[in-house]
Order: C-alpha cells, then sequence, then structure tokens
C-alpha cells in the first residue's frame, strides 16, 4: 500500500508532465488543468490500492486522464472552445508556426486518435503499450494510427510533419 507522502511526490513529479500532455489532447489550458485536476483527484483516491507490483502509477494516470478527457467530449458543453490567449509555453519564431498547424491537425482527430498518435509518437510507446493503456486490441491502435497519420500528412504535409517528429 503507498502512503500519502509518495502520492504527494508523485503528484508534484507528474503534474506538468500530466498537464501538457492533456493540453495536446484538448488544445485548451484551462481544460487541460481542469482534466489533470480531475485525473490527480481520481489517483488519490485509488492510491491505496496501487501497489507497488503495479508499476509505474503515472501509466494509470494517463489512463484516468483519456478517461476524464473521453468523458468531458460526451457533454454537450465540450464543444465550446476557449481561444483568447495562446498556450504559456514559450517558443522560438521559427517552430511557431508548426506547433500551431499541428495543433490544428490534431484537432481534425478524433479524441480516440489523437490520443493514439501522442502515446505512440508524443510519447514514444509501443503498439502493445498504447493498446494496454487504451484498452483496445493491437490491430486497432494499428489501424487507428494508420488513418490519423494519413489525416496529419494530408493537412500538414510531408515536410511539417517530418519537423514536429524531429
Amino acid at each position: 500500500m503507498r502512503n500519502e507522502a509518495e502520492f504527494v511526490s508523485f503528484a508534484e513529479g507528474s503534474t506538468l508532465r500530466l498537464r501538457q500532455l492533456a493540453y495536446l489532447m484538448c488544445r485548451d489550458w484551462h481544460l487541460a488543468q481542469d482534466l489533470t485536476q480531475t485525473t490527480l483527484t481520481k489517483m488519490y483516491l485509488a492510491w491505496p490500492r496501487l501497489t507497488r507490483r503495479d508499476g509505474d502509477p503515472f501509466q494509470y494516470a494517463r489512463k484516468v486522464l483519456l478517461n476524464a478527457l473521453l468523458d468531458h467530449k460526451r457533454l454537450r458543453s465540450s464543444t465550446e472552445l476557449t481561444v483568447n490567449h495562446f498556450p504559456e509555453r514559450p517558443t522560438t519564431p521559427d517552430t511557431t508556426a508548426v506547433r500551431l498547424a499541428l495543433l490544428d491537425a490534431l484537432a481534425l482527430l478524433s479524441p480516440r486518435d489523437r490520443a493514439i498518435v501522442l502515446l505512440r509518437h508524443w510519447e514514444d510507446h509501443s503498439v502493445e503499450t498504447t493498446a494496454q493503456i487504451l484498452g483496445v486490441s493491437r490491430s486497432i491502435v494499428k489501424a487507428q494510427t494508420t488513418r490519423a497519420l494519413a489525416t496529419l500528412r494530408t493537412h500538414l504535409g510531408e515536410e511539417r510533419l517530418a519537423l514536429f517528429a524531429a
């Protein structure tokens, strides 16, 4: 059984990474913050049940984050998008246009396709690990990855997509 001090340490070390992943999934810093807080709350409640043999608790947190996003997308109000400010992350002028184009292209994907692309290519997980995180088969991960990357290539073109992958 894990104790509260371990949870605090986990939360402090994972919050930024969870928030960034949430932003990439939903493209809204405010919603990303809400999803991160929801994830940490659910993690806190589940913390006593998580044992050391479960491995890295971040894997469980990532799954909780995805489920929170999918639950949010099912709500009617989830179609609203706040765009009155840009992300807080500083970027160089050369990559700003590419990053904005990538975010626009990611918005074209369904939440599950976006999660698969981010897990496979942003977090660099294997097909098997991605399938396990999302609770789907390997063939679904492969098929949806192929379809999602084709959509991104159509929207971005090979050159811009290659800049993102680098």
